[in-house]
């Protein structure tokens, strides 16, 4: 269930990352009052997980689940160009992600 709670909070994280253009440099209401409510609800999910989980590793899928998630995103709805530049370090964090999960227990 933890790791279930953490891939939730990394999906709240990409979420977040994508809602910060249309706030405007926090200058549109609406705009910034999601972002603020995406970002507390990307940290409460992961609050909850580090109950359970070491938070270094928690720490570190969640990010890596933030950073692969947002970039995936550019490239498929963006336009982002997708280099082997962008793909291959995306490659690298999934990688990890992947040797943390199977390693961190």
């Amino acid at each position: 269930m933890p790791w279930l709670l953490l891939v939730g909070a990394g999906l709240f994280e990409v979420a977040w990352a994508l809602s910060l253009k249309p706030t405007d440099g926090f200058t549109r209401l609406w705009p910034t009052a999601l972002s603020m409510a995406l970002l507390l609800a990307a940290v409460f999910l992961l609050t909850i997980a580090v109950r359970t989980l070491p938070i270094g590793t928690a720490y570190a899928v969640f990010t890596g689940i933030g950073a692969v998630g947002t970039v995936t995103v550019g490239i498929v709805v963006a336009g982002d160009p997708p280099t082997l530049n962008r793909l291959g370090p995306i490659a690298l964090i999934v990688s990890g992600v992947v040797l943390l999960r199977l390693f961190a227990e």
